[in-house]
C-alpha cells in the first residue's frame, strides 16, 4: 500500500486502526541522529587499565525523531494523501486517547513542536482532511512537562475535552467542542493555579483538582483540594487549614482523609465529607516540641519588582548568640521545572548540619522557578543564568534588615546540577553580593546539557541566549572564591561541561578549586561522603576565615 518507506524514513510498528478496521494511521519516522557522549573510567575497580564508556545523548539543536502519520484504506488498499503542514516540525507527537473519535471518522493526536511555543491537538479524517483542533501557542514556552493536561470525555458521545492552559497567565482549565475546535467555557479562573487534576466524574460533570494559590492569606505554594463544575460553576475548596494539603478518599468516595502541615507545625490530620468538605473526625495532631534544633522561619518579601512576595526559609544555629552575626549560606537551585522550598513539614538535616556549623541557612524560591503566575515563570525564558538571583538578594537584604544576626556581607551558595550553573554563576553575573561558591557537576553551558531540558527554557534553534547564560563563555567575569566539583561518570550532565569551565578559567588567569571525583557520577558533592566533607569545609574556611573543626 506504500512505497515511501526507506532506510532513512522506515515505517515504524506504531499502528492506529479505526474502530471498524477500514482505516488505519501508521507512523513513518526519520530517526534521531547520533551524538555519542564518551567517559574515560580512570580507576576501575575491576582492572587496572581506563575503561572508555558511551551513550547516546542528544544535546540542543540536534536532530530528534521525527514521526510522520500517515493515512491508508484497507478496504481500497491505498494511502489517502495528508497535508503535513500543521505538524512538519515537531519535537514530539503523541496519540490522543487512542487515537480515533468515537465515529472511526477523524484521527486526533497532539503535536508539540520543536522550541515548544506551538502545541496543537490536530485532526486527520479519512478523506485526507487536516484541522488543527486546538492550538496554543505562547512567546516564550508552553510548560509541556509540567502542565500539559488533556482528557477527552467519553460519556454521550459528547465530543468534549478537558485542556489544560496558562493563555490568562495562569495555569487553568478549559472545555472545548471537539467538533467545532471551539471554547465551550473556562472552567477554573482566578490569581491562583490547577497544580493537576485528581478526579473526574462525567456523570456528574465535576473535576476534583489541585489547587494553589486559592486561599487567600496563605503561601502560594500550599495545595488544596477543589471540586468544579464542567461548566465553571460550584468551585469550591474542600480543603482547610494554613499548610500543605494531601489527601486520600474512601473507596465510595463519600469520605476522604486530609492531611496537612507546614514547616513550622507539624502534621494534622482529619477526615472530611466529599461534599462539602466538613471535617467528620479530627484523627490526629501532631506537635515539634521534641525537636533539638530550631523549627526554621518562613519568611516572605518582595521581589526584584517591590511587589510580588518571594518566599523561603530561614534555618538558624542551634546554640545562637544574638549579638554574633552569622554567615549567610543560600542552597540554590532554580531549575524551572518546579519549586524547591519545602512546603510541608520535613526534617531537613542538611540545612540544620550547616547551621549547627555556625550558619544562618536560607532557602529561596526566585522568579523563574515554577508553579506561580505565567509571567513570574517566563523570566527563566532564554535566560537561566538570571535564576531568580534579584529577588533571592532582595529577600536577603528584607531579613537581615530585622535580622542583625545575618551577615549580608558574608554570603555563600552551593548546588549541583542546574544549582551547580547557578551556584558559579551568583560569582560571575551577582559578585557584588555573593562572594563564595560550591558548584557541583554544573550544567555550565546550556548547550552541553541535554537537550530536552535545556530546550525546554531555552529554547530552539540555539542562539546567542545560550552563550549569554554560559558560565564558559563569561568566566572571564569570576570573582570570590570558587570550588567546582564533578564525577568523571556523569551520565545527567556531560562532565566536559566542568571542565570546559575549567579551561576557561585557565585561559582567564582566575583562581579556583576543582574537586575531581573518580568514577563518580551525577551529585557527587551530595552521594560522596569525601566531596560532601571537602565542600563543606570549603565554605567553612572561606566564610569564617578559619580553618574548620576536624
Amino acid at each position: 500500500m506504500s512505497t515511501t518507506g526507506t532506510e532513512a524514513s522506515p515505517f515504524s510498528n506504531l499502528t492506529y486502526p479505526s474502530p471498524n478496521n477500514k482505516f488505519v494511521v501508521v507512523v513513518q519516522y526519520t530517526p534521531a541522529q547520533d551524538h555519542t557522549v564518551y567517559e574515560v573510567e580512570s580507576s576501575p575497580y575491576d582492572q587496572l587499565q581506563p575503561r572508555l564508556h558511551q551513550f547516546q545523548y542528544l544535546k540542543p539543536g540536534d536532530n530528534v525523531t521525527i514521526n510522520r502519520p500517515r493515512m491508508f484504506d484497507l478496504t481500497k488498499q491505498r494511502e489517502i494523501s495528508t497535508d503535513n503542514a500543521l505538524f512538519d516540525n515537531p519535537y514530539e507527537l503523541y496519540e490522543l486517547d487512542g487515537g480515533w473519535n468515537v465515529e472511526g471518522t477523524e484521527f486526533r493526536f497532539l503535536y508539540n513542536q520543536r522550541g515548544h511555543q506551538v502545541i496543537r491537538v490536530v485532526g486527520m479524517n479519512t478523506q485526507g482532511d487536516v484541522r488543527a483542533v486546538i492550538e496554543e501557542k505562547s512567546n516564550t514556552f508552553i510548560d509541556y512537562s509540567n502542565k500539559l493536561y488533556y482528557r477527552e470525555l467519553t460519556s454521550s458521545n459528547s465530543s468534549e475535552l478537558v485542556w489544560a492552559s496558562e493563555r490568562d497567565g495562569w495555569n487553568h482549565l478549559y472545555l472545548y467542542d471537539m467538533k467545532t475546535g471551539k471554547v465551550k467555557n473556562q472552567i477554573t479562573k482566578g490569581e491562583w493555579l490547577v497544580r493537576s487534576v485528581d478526579y473526574v466524574d462525567e456523570a456528574k460533570r465535576q473535576i476534583w483538582i489541585k489547587v494553589m494559590g486559592a486561599m487567600p492569606g496563605q503561601d502560594p505554594y500550599y495545595a488544596h483540594l477543589a471540586r468544579v463544575n464542567f461548566d465553571g460553576s460550584g468551585f469550591k475548596i474542600l480543603t482547610e487549614g494554613d499548610g500543605d494539603h494531601s489527601w486520600y478518599f474512601s473507596d465510595d468516595r463519600k469520605t476522604f482523609t486530609d492531611s496537612w502541615s507546614r514547616m513550622d507545625m507539624a502534621e494534622k490530620t482529619v477526615t472530611r465529607d466529599a461534599e462539602t468538605g466538613n471535617m467528620t473526625t479530627d484523627v490526629s495532631a501532631g506537635n515539634l516540641d521534641y525537636k533539638l534544633w530550631p523549627i526554621p522561619e518562613r519568611f516572605a518579601a518582595p521581589g526584584r519588582d517591590n511587589t510580588t512576595l518571594i518566599y523561603g526559609l530561614i534555618f538558624r544555629p542551634y546554640e545562637m548568640d544574638n549579638s554574633t552575626k552569622y554567615p549567610v549560606i543560600e542552597k540554590i537551585y532554580a531549575g524551572p521545572q518546579d519549586f524547591y522550598v519545602p512546603k510541608a513539614y520535613m526534617s531537613h538535616d542538611e540545612a540544620h548540619h550547616i547551621a549547627n556549623e555556625g550558619f544562618v541557612v536560607v532557602l529561596i524560591d526566585g522568579m523563574g522557578t515554577n508553579w506561580r503566575s505565567k509571567p513570574f515563570h517566563d523570566v527563566a525564558y532564554k535566560n537561566l543564568k538570571d535564576a531568580g538571583f534579584p529577588d533571592r538578594i532582595a529577600w536577603m537584604k528584607a531579613a537581615a534588615s530585622t535580622r542583625p544576626w545575618m551577615d549580608i556581607d558574608r554570603v555563600g551558595v552551593y548546588g549541583g546540577s542546574a544549582g551547580g550553573q547557578n551556584a558559579m554563576g551568583a560569582l560571575l553575573f551577582h559578585n557584588d553580593f555573593y562572594s563564595v561558591a560550591a558548584a557541583d557537576c554544573g550544567c555550565h553551558d546550556n548547550r552541553m546539557d541535554k537537550l530536552w531540558w535545556n530546550e525546554a527554557w531555552m529554547g530552539y534553534p540555539v542562539d546567542q541566549s545560550y552563550e549569554d547564560s554560559s558560565n564558559v563563555a563569561n568566566a572571564e567575569k569570576l570573582k570570590g572564591k570558587l570550588l567546582l566539583s564533578v564525577g568523571e561518570l556523569d551520565t545527567n550532565v556531560d562532565p566536559a561541561s566542568t571542565m570546559q569551565v575549567v579551561n576557561a578559567l585557565n585561559r582567564a588567569d582566575k583562581d579556583y578549586d576543582l574537586l575531581f571525583i573518580p568514577g563518580g557520577e551525577h551529585g557527587v558533592a551530595t552521594t560522596d561522603s569525601y566531596a560532601l566533607r571537602r565542600t563543606r569545609d570549603f565554605l567553612y574556611r572561606n566564610l569564617k576565615g578559619v580553618e574548620p573543626p576536624k
